[in-house]
């Protein structure tokens, strides 16, 4: 299968030590499947440091690992176990994963899920409506995480 990564910077060697803390499925490195969504990141990226780059690295990546030699978590769809993942990652405020997956796969939390996200925690909303808010949303991209560099090794760029 074949995985993107959209940046402001070709990624020569992927160095999980730099990813970001708050993320959806915590420090690591992500792709998309949808070459499309890496691009609108690419750019999302460049804009967001005030650089005119965007690249798209692409990885191709062996999907039967994923039941056999590695660790994964996969949702599927929106969930409440989707949601309190990604809350509890994105409240994470240190570079060690609260987890121990070396992937996980499942829905982009984009900013209006963001949003969504602070409302239940700040009481405004419940799980419930929380939840039926989510179906309301225009599709959903799904977005691959890697960990650990066991399974960063198993990505092949090209």
């Amino acid at each position: 299968m074949r995985l993107y990564h959209g940046s402001s910077v070709y990624i020569d060697k992927i160095d999980i030590s730099l990813s970001k803390v708050g993320k959806d499925f915590g420090c690591g490195f992500y792709l998309s499947p949808d070459r499309e969504q890496a691009e609108k990141m690419a750019a999302k990226k460049a804009e967001q440091i005030q650089v005119e780059t965007q690249c798209v690295t692409e990885y191709e990546f062996d999907e039967s690992l994923m039941k056999s030699d590695l660790k994964v978590l996969e949702f599927h769809d929106y969930s409440k176990e989707w949601a309190d993942f990604v809350l509890a990652n994105r409240r994470n405020r240190t570079q060690q994963n609260i987890h121990d997956y070396d992937i996980v796969y499942g829905p982009i939390a984009d900013d209006d899920i963001g949003l969504l996200i602070r409302k239940l925690v700040g009481g405004l909303i419940d799980s419930d409506h929380f939840l039926e808010e989510l179906k309301f949303k225009k599709g959903i991209t799904f977005q691959y995480f890697f960990a650990t560099e066991k399974s960063i090794s198993y990505l092949k760029r090209i």
